[in-house]
């Protein structure tokens, strides 16, 4: 049986990861916080070598707090940046493959068609900073490595826009979202289901790896999202919020946005014959395993 470690244990990621592994037939082992610390880069490398040999390792981990980093990047690129290389040169060391998720807040968000692989990274803010730093450091640890970058990441654990639409939603009858913001919105069990296949091919073929971006099919912008997730609630709730469509300038945030955070993932479904479905479908399998797990929120 193929050894799987992953590095996270509770995330909306991590815990797609954990229970897809373990039914695809994969040893699972998830190494939480308390063991692999990113804040501690060298303590969690060492963590991650306690528990070597694996035939791969995915890191799932990471600092998600998109504002906060404004003020606390220092932390921010320890976890994002430092974190992952050190990660990732156990692994060349051991000659493991590994497993790395980036995001769409490497580029500036300024190209008017999706991004791939071979634009120029240009991070607007300090997540974006931390997150490319990590990139690099990846890269620099050489080794099999496979990078992939997502966006709009949603499930039916932890925080995202999903719930945070659904709960408001039922509380208010008009909504302000944003309408000039594009992207691609990610199922968190899409997008384990589709790193799991790289992994998998990873050990297969020890050529395979590199930097790749990963998202839900189809685009739409955030005000499209909330509008999707509101008409899947409207027969439960039994009503539906206005929706107001607004401008980024008319809801500052701390970080500066990406106006365009499309991925073009046409590299990965070649190399690896799959990517993301239509975040569409995907939503409706959360938005059916949301009214199991959170009736209240309906």
């Amino acid at each position: 049986m193929a050894r799987l470690v992953i590095i996270g244990k509770t995330g909306q990621l991590a815990r797609e990861l954990i229970t897809q592994g373990e039914t695809a037939g994969w040893q699972v082992t998830a190494l939480g916080r308390d063991v692999a610390d990113l804040s501690g880069p060298a303590g969690a490398a060492e963590a991650l070598k306690a528990v070597l040999p694996a035939h791969a390792v995915i890191n799932a981990a990471a600092y998600t707090s998109v504002d906060r980093a404004e003020s606390e990047e220092a932390l921010a690129h320890t976890i994002n940046g430092e974190a992952p290389g050190a990660l990732a040169k156990e692994c060349a060391e051991a000659g493991v493959p590994f497993v790395h998720v980036s995001t769409d807040y490497v580029f500036d968000g300024r190209k008017s068609t999706p991004y791939t692989e071979e634009d120029a990274t240009a991070p607007q803010g300090a997540y974006g900073r931390s997150k490319l730093a990590g990139e690099e450091a990846v890269m620099a640890a050489g080794g099999q490595w496979l990078i992939a970058r997502t966006a709009w990441v949603y499930s039916p654990h932890g925080h995202n826009f999903v719930k945070t639409m659904l709960r408001l939603g039922k509380m208010r009858d008009e909504m302000r979202v944003v309408d000039d913001q594009h992207g691609c919105p990610t199922a968190a069990h899409e997008l384990a289901r589709c790193l799991l296949a790289g992994a998998a091919a990873m050990v297969e073929d020890r050529a395979a790896g590199g930097l790749y971006h990963l998202a839900g099919a189809g685009e739409t912008s955030w005000a499209g999202f909330a509008e999707g997730i509101f008409s899947r609630a409207e027969p439960h709730w039994r009503r539906r919020p206005v929706l107001h469509r607004i401008t980024t300038e008319e809801y500052p945030t701390l970080a500066r946005r990406p106006a365009n955070s499309r991925l073009d993932c046409t590299q990965f479904e070649a190399d690896f014959g799959t990517r993301p479905e239509h975040w569409e479908m995907s939503l409706d399998t959360v938005m059916a395993a949301l009214r199991e797990a959170e009736p209240d929120l309906f």
